[in-house]
């Protein structure tokens, strides 16, 4: 099979992901609530993943929350900021995992900015809504339909400026563009364990710069008598027993990324982007392609993009088509009625991935 479908989770893991799973099935205990060898092994791997983040993300230790996933960590940090019918500014490519919980606090959704890789657009909508007065701000980093990268950096310091809190959506940029809490000063920032950063699924990270209010309440193998939830991070938002073969599994991706780079994986998914482009281009599809792409691209065939994705699988290549749980990315670009058929690379992106996919398109009818 050739695995074209990064964005939803990277299949391909480094060797050393699937091993640390095992292993701390085998060795680990419930972290914090035990002195014992196989406790104490847990409590281990559980803050070695939250060393191994700190690193590669540019934050301390206990800034990393491990949550279930990246629509945990959203729901937190949107919960933590927006009151019910809050004034919220998103961009126009964003994810139903950053909408759905604001439209379920009904909260005031103001779009900035529908132009793909049109930064100079994206920029102009998203001050101008900072300028009408916002209680907040959530924008992802790159769009997980089109491969657009936002101007996260340039956004940030807008926020900053007027000081409007915001959140950052890394889903489809941590693993493979550098994101950094420091730098950024986002309040929070979130991510899935399970897509750039190669670990398990059911896994994910939350990077608080302050505080948070929990989603969840229950144990936390620490301060037992208190009623309430810790009042310190990361325990005030980890109530319950943590996935730790899964955090274990995360580690040793963390640890890959931090060993190989990001820049060094960024590379190699964009030359088979551009590869892809052009190639798909040549086969008369229409194609989003443009600046400040990420390794994802979209296009149409001449013909349902469901049935497409069927096509191409059948001839053992995977994609994703429809509209990716991303609705308001579509409705920008004009995709809405039909979707799109969705190609992203992963950290073992290569020219063979590239080759075996255009000749199986090249069997789809033209635009």
């Amino acid at each position: 099979m050739i695995y074209l479908d990064n964005g939803a989770t990277s299949f391909r893991k480094p060797p050393q992901v699937y091993r640390a799973v095992e292993e701390a099935m085998r060795a680990c205990a419930n972290p914090g609530r035990g002195g014992y060898p196989a406790a104490m092994r847990a409590s281990e791997t559980v803050y070695a993943c939250r060393e191994a983040a700190g690193r590669l993300l540019d934050c301390n230790p206990e800034q990393v929350v491990l949550t279930t996933s990246c629509t945990h960590g959203l729901n937190i940090a949107i919960r933590s900021l927006v009151k019910p019918g809050a004034k919220v500014t998103v961009s126009g490519f964003e994810h139903n995992a950053v909408t759905r919980p604001l439209h379920a606090l009904d909260a005031d959704i103001r779009v900035a900015g529908r132009r793909l890789f049109d930064w100079e657009d994206t920029l102009e909508c998203f001050e101008r809504e900072l300028r009408r007065g916002v209680d907040a701000a959530a924008f992802t980093h790159v769009s997980n339909v089109f491969g657009y990268i936002l101007p996260v950096e340039r956004m940030a310091a807008l926020c900053r400026e007027r000081g409007v809190p915001f959140i950052i959506d890394a889903a489809q940029s941590a693993g493979t563009l550098p994101v950094s809490l420091r730098e950024l000063g986002a309040d929070f920032i979130a991510m899935p364990g399970h897509k750039g950063l190669l670990g398990p699924q059911g896994t994910g990270l939350l990077l608080c710069r302050g505080d948070a209010r929990p989603l969840f309440f229950g144990g936390t193998g620490s301060d037992s008598v208190n009623q309430e939830m810790p009042d310190y991070l990361p325990d005030r938002l980890e109530a319950g027993t943590l996935n730790v073969p899964g955090y274990a599994g995360l580690t040793e991706g963390l640890r890959y990324l931090n060993k190989t780079g990001v820049e060094s994986i960024f590379r190699r998914e964009h030359r088979q982007l551009e590869r892809c482009a052009d190639g798909l281009k040549k086969l008369g599809m229409r194609v989003f392609a443009g600046e400040h792409q990420a390794g994802t691209v979209s296009f149409l065939p001449g013909m349902d993009c469901e049935e497409a994705a069927e096509v191409l699988a059948r001839q053992g290549i995977a994609v994703r088509a429809g509209l990716h749980c991303a609705p308001l990315a579509h409705e920008s670009a004009g995709t809405l009625e039909s979707g799109t058929v969705r190609v992203s690379f992963g950290h073992d992106a290569a020219d063979s991935q590239t080759d075996a996919f255009l000749r199986a398109a090249a069997k789809l009818p033209r635009y």
